[in-house]
């Protein structure tokens, strides 16, 4: 197969002109064809030769992200369910807030993190997507807002899969969005979400950039989160927090904690308690989740009113806390749903 053009960056291209015997200022003309004029067919990239065009055609492929189902939500958050070249399927969900539009992109199809509360593991691991296709998702929302005269103003790595367990590819999708002659998202408009998988929240703590980190813990303790989250097996509550005071030695960056509140199972005082106690000393700010209902899950949603008095034992701790404004809840827009029921239908 062909690889994708949105595997490559700008540096690659330059590379495959080299190769080639291309002039470089030629892989700058293919990356502003790419990501600014955004076209999906080589031979309208007008100011290439036709030699050039045919070149591209013949060594590269466009990702096809085919429309399987939409779901606008009244909120105007729309979630698509896309289909890849292999007949498997990918969510993404793009966001309206009153500070611009958010895209949350999908980083693997399925995913073998585990967690008890979750639609995304649902049928486990099936492969990583490339670069290209985590691109290719941006690439497609941004296209939908071209035509309100709009743009993606930021990114959210909290789809389907554990971006830190494809994060080679992670890393290079960030940096494909980031640079300044492609889409040019801020770094700051960016956030990766991991489950806590220690070795590579290091290696992220070394990349030196601006983007944004959040840790789905779920738990205020060893024994709790491995019940919810099995991953915690394989990288321990506390070394989970070692890396991430690594992270933040290292960065000076404040760390978003995701928190999905479980009706009668990680959502009581006591757990308030003991979460503050563990994050008094960090720069950090903790986004409290009601759990979705996944019809095969048997957990409930916390009620509104321990969801606020959890709330209020943090904050009262010297914790910074928020609860998450639920968005797209009418399209069952919360990560896997839309694809768990789309395989069950196959």
């Amino acid at each position: 197969m062909k690889p994708f053009i949105y595997d490559y960056n700008l540096d690659d291209l330059q590379e495959w002109a080299k190769e080639n015997n291309e002039p470089a200022f030629r892989a700058g003309q293919i990356f502003d064809w790419v990501y600014v004029k955004r076209v999906s067919n080589f031979q309208d990239m007008s100011n290439l030769s036709k030699e050039l065009r045919q070149k591209l055609e013949d060594q590269f492929q466009f990702v096809t992200l085919s429309e399987i189902t939409k779901f606008e939500s009244k909120d105007g958050t729309v979630k698509f369910l896309f289909g890849l070249h292999d007949d498997h399927a990918i969510e993404t969900v793009v966001m309206k807030h009153n500070y611009g539009n958010s895209v949350c992109v999908t980083t693997q199809v399925g995913c073998r993190v585990g967690c008890t509360f979750c639609a995304s593991t649902l049928g486990g691991l099936k492969r990583d997507l490339t670069a290209g296709e985590i691109v290719a998702q941006v690439v497609q929302a941004q296209k939908i807002l071209d035509a309100k005269n709009e743009r993606v103003s930021s990114i959210v790595i909290m789809g389907t899969g554990e971006p830190f367990e494809n994060y080679d590819a992670t890393m290079k999708f960030l940096r494909i969005m980031i640079h300044e002659k492609g889409l040019n998202i801020g770094q700051r408009h960016i956030t990766v979400s991991t489950s806590g998988i220690v070795p590579n929240i290091y290696k992220f703590a070394d990349e030196n950039t601006q983007i944004n980190l959040a840790i789905s813990i779920h738990a205020p303790n060893d024994k709790l989160r491995s019940k919810l989250m099995p991953v915690n097996r394989r990288f321990p509550f506390d070394d989970v927090m070692e890396s991430l005071r690594y992270y933040q030695a290292k960065t000076g960056r404040r760390i978003s904690f995701e928190y999905a509140l479980i009706g009668g199972v990680n959502d009581q005082p006591e757990h308030a308690q003991e979460l503050a106690g563990v994050l008094k000393d960090m720069l950090c700010h903790v986004n409290l989740i009601p759990v979705n209902h996944v019809p095969e899950r048997k957990y409930v949603r916390t009620s509104r009113s321990d969801i606020f008095q959890f709330q209020r034992i943090l904050a009262e701790n010297g914790v910074n806390v928020t609860i998450r404004r639920e968005q797209g809840h009418d399209i069952a827009a919360a990560c896997g749903q839309l694809r768990a029921k789309h395989m069950e239908l196959r």
